[in-house]
């Protein structure tokens, strides 16, 4: 083993305030993002589904919208 006792690997001669102050930040921000991500992903969720809604509840009141129309156009591969 590289160190002779927990308090050794904790302290890791020296640099282990430097080494366990860089882990808890990393674990903090990947916590941090993580949380973010859901929360973005539940606002964009929830704001579609409005979007949704609010679509379908207007389909009869409004005017219909025109029937697409598709014009095929011959081009040359020369």
């Amino acid at each position: 083993m590289a160190f002779d006792s927990f308090s050794a690997f904790i302290a890791m001669e020296g640099h282990g305030p430097y080494v366990w102050a860089c882990y808890a930040v990393f674990v903090v921000l990947l916590g941090g993002l993580m949380i973010w991500s859901a929360r973005r992903n539940r606002a964009v969720y929830d704001s579609c589904r409005r979007r949704l809604e609010q679509q379908q509840g207007s389909k009869g009141s409004a005017r219909p919208k025109a029937a697409a129309t598709f014009t095929r156009v011959e081009v040359s591969q020369d």
